[in-house]
C-alpha cells in the first residue's frame, strides 16, 4: 500500500472533455503541482453524494488559498458517469477522475471488495496530497468519511 514519502505510481485513467472521455497519465495529474486527491467508492451513492464531494466543492478555495494546484475526485467509475455526478455536484472546479477498471486503485493498494454490494472491486475511501507526484499525507477511512475529508485534509495544509 502507498504510504507517505512514496512517489505515486504511473497509471493510465481518463478525464472527461469537450471532446468524450481521454486517457490521461497519473503523472499528468501530479507532475510539478501540490494536488489534493480524494477517492470514493461509487458515483452517486450516498455518502459520497451527500457529504464528502460536496466538502470539496464548498472549500475549494481554502484548498487554493492553501497552495493547491488541482483538486481531484477519483471513483473506480467511468468518465461518463464521473462527468454526469461532477455535473450534478456543481464540482466545476473539481478534476473528476474515471478508474475505471481500478487500474489506479490497485496500483496504490487502495482497492477493495465489493463484490458483497454488487459493486466489483472499488477504491476505498481515502484522501491524500502529493506535491510533484509524491505523497506528502494520506488518510484513509475504514468507515465514515471524517479522515478523507476536505476540512480534515485542511488542517492538515
Amino acid at each position: 500500500m502507498i504510504k507517505v514519502g512514496d512517489k505515486l505510481p504511473n497509471v493510465t485513467v481518463k478525464v472527461m472533455t469537450d471532446d468524450g472521455p481521454k486517457d490521461i497519465q497519473t503523472d499528468e495529474i501530479f507532475a510539478d503541482k501540490k494536488v489534493v486527491m480524494f477517492a470514493v467508492p461509487g458515483a452517486f451513492t450516498p455518502t459520497c453524494s451527500a457529504a464528502h464531494l460536496p466538502g470539496f466543492v464548498v472549500n475549494y478555495d481554502k484548498l487554493k488559498e492553501k497552495g493547491v494546484d488541482t483538486v481531484a475526485c477519483m471513483a473506480v467509475n467511468d468518465a461518463f458517469v464521473m462527468d454526469a455526478w461532477g455535473k450534478s455536484q456543481n464540482a466545476d472546479n473539481i478534476m473528476m477522475v474515471a478508474d475505471g477498471n481500478a487500474d489506479f486503485s490497485e496500483a496504490l493498494g487502495l482497492e477493495m471488495d465489493a463484490t458483497g454490494f454488487g459493486m466489483g472491486v472499488r477504491s476505498k475511501r481515502f484522501a491524500l496530497v502529493a506535491e510533484d507526484g509524491k505523497v506528502t499525507e494520506l488518510e484513509i477511512d475504514e468507515k465514515g468519511f471524517e479522515k478523507s475529508s476536505a476540512e480534515n485534509i485542511l488542517s492538515k495544509l
